[in-house]
């Protein structure tokens, strides 16, 4: 996994998503960014609300400092995390 400098200080990170798993959880790596299941449906965004409330979690942060900026209708997705530069992001994920 590696995430790239972000706008602000903070992160980029690559994302495959996963819907309707048996549970939402960091899978692990996958590419340069991380796998990510989650049980949400992929309608009406609820797979998107679920992917940043798992990543916040897993982070230890606020759901609001994670944001999708592309990708929002498909499994992969570019998330800006806007409070940690690169080098924790990849920490706190590490499997």
């Amino acid at each position: 996994m590696k995430p790239l400098p972000g706008p602000g200080g903070g992160s980029l990170l690559e994302v495959k998503v996963v819907p309707g798993a048996s549970r939402s959880r960091v899978a692990g790596p996958h590419g340069n960014g991380v796998r990510v299941q989650v049980t949400a449906p992929p309608e009406r965004g609820r797979a998107n609300e679920e992917l940043r409330r798992v990543l916040a979690e897993a982070l230890g942060i606020a759901p609001s400092d994670v944001e999708i900026l592309r990708g929002a209708s498909s499994p992969r997705k570019t998330v800006h995390v806007r409070s940690l530069p690169p080098a924790e992001v990849a920490r706190r994920l590490a499997p």
